[in-house]
């Protein structure tokens, strides 16, 4: 850990996203951090805030608090996506770091604009996708990589699929598996997609604006199916108030000799299925467990904080800092996964694949909209 003490100022909207899950106070779990103020536009969060992370400085104005406490990282906290590209920027733009809530932003253009910000002053950026800093995820690229489930065949995730289901769980949920998609596999090369409204093609008169700051959303179902080089392919899928209990939400990684479930959490349960041949229908398979120590060994870190939901996030800024590296789930990451949730309303827009790196800078919905 560094020796340094990191000032922290955090970044809060009442009612506008408030303080997303806990990104201000999981600051409080790590001797390496301190709050040094609160900032929040509604007169009563801040008050509420001031007092949970136990600090006097409070202000109205993001902003002013930034000029004048001169923090080292900034907690841009709302889970309201509309907020994070000027929060975002006004901290970066000062030579601030940023911890902020997930999804990224709203539109390429957003994500340039951070990008191109936090490159100029230098300042890091990071993404509170709480799975792709868990130090299990490289053991599970290790087991990948070494053919533990032989090739692998595809990737196959699904949202939470509550009365969010379709379009929603897929910026609000389905941004954690594609995420953590893109941490073991890197980013595809294209994507067919299907979107719908009750059961059919979604149209320019079924656009409306999204819950918590999305921007244009559409579409109670998602089907989308994504292509490797290696031809492997990812599916993900969601629709509306069809929850399993318990929940289907996660990854299943399945290869030519077995199989990887896990789901989205800090230190998520991974087992490991190694099997030629496998039904789980029809036979109770032996699951092995891999851990951040590797398939079928103990765990070797048991302390709470590392299930703690940002720990190792928080970890990992603080190191990408001192190092001058790009966080583990940094702006290029976000702006990645950005482009495979675009890309499926933009098949669904032309009515066939799309290549990725996207060449679209719009939305694609704003472009069927307009059309």
């Amino acid at each position: 850990m560094p020796q340094k003490k990191f000032r922290v100022a955090v970044i809060g909207s009442t009612r506008r996203g408030d303080y997303g899950h806990a990104l201000d106070t999981c600051w409080m779990e790590h001797d390496a951090t301190e709050i040094v103020a609160v900032a929040d536009d509604d007169k009563g969060g801040l008050a509420s805030a001031a007092t949970r992370l136990k600090t006097s400085k409070t202000f109205s104005d993001y902003r002013k608090m930034l000029d004048e406490t001169k923090p080292d990282i900034a907690a841009v906290c709302p889970r309201w996506v509309d907020q994070h590209r000027d929060m975002v920027i006004a901290a970066v733009e000062r030579g601030i770091h940023v911890y902020m809530e997930k999804p990224f932003c709203r539109n390429l253009t957003e994500a340039d604009e951070i990008i191109a910000a936090a490159k100029k002053s230098g300042a890091k950026v990071a993404i509170a996708h709480p799975t792709r800093y868990s130090p299990r995820v490289p053991a599970i690229r290790d087991a990948l990589k070494s053919g533990a489930i032989g090739k692998v065949l595809e990737f196959r995730a699904r949202g939470k699929e509550d009365g969010r289901g379709g379009s929603e769980d897929l910026w609000v949920l389905g941004t954690h598996m594609l995420d953590l998609v893109h941490a073991l596999a890197g980013l595809p090369q294209w994507c067919q997609a299907t979107v719908t409204i009750a059961g059919r093609p979604i149209g320019k008169g079924d656009i409306v604006q999204g819950n918590e700051g999305l921007g244009p959303l559409a579409g109670d179902a998602v089907a989308a199916q994504f292509g490797y080089a290696d031809g492997s392919r990812l599916y993900f899928a969601s629709r509306r108030n069809a929850a399993g209990k318990p929940t289907r939400y996660g990854l299943q990684i399945i290869g030519t000799g077995g199989l990887i479930d896990t789901v989205e959490a800090p230190m998520p349960p991974v087992k490991c299925l190694v099997s030629g041949g496998w039904n789980l229908g029809r036979n109770e398979p032996a699951w092995q467990e891999i851990t951040s120590a590797g398939l079928g060994k103990p765990e070797p870190l048991t302390d709470a904080k590392h299930r703690s939901r940002h720990y190792a996030a928080i970890v990992d800024l603080l190191d990408a800092i001192e190092k001058n590296r790009e966080p583990l789930c940094g702006p290029t990451s976000g702006r990645d996964v950005l482009q495979m949730v675009l890309a499926i309303f933009e098949s669904q827009r032309v009515g066939g694949p799309v290549n990725l790196p996207l060449t679209l800078a719009r939305h694609p919905l704003d472009v069927l909209r307009a059309g």
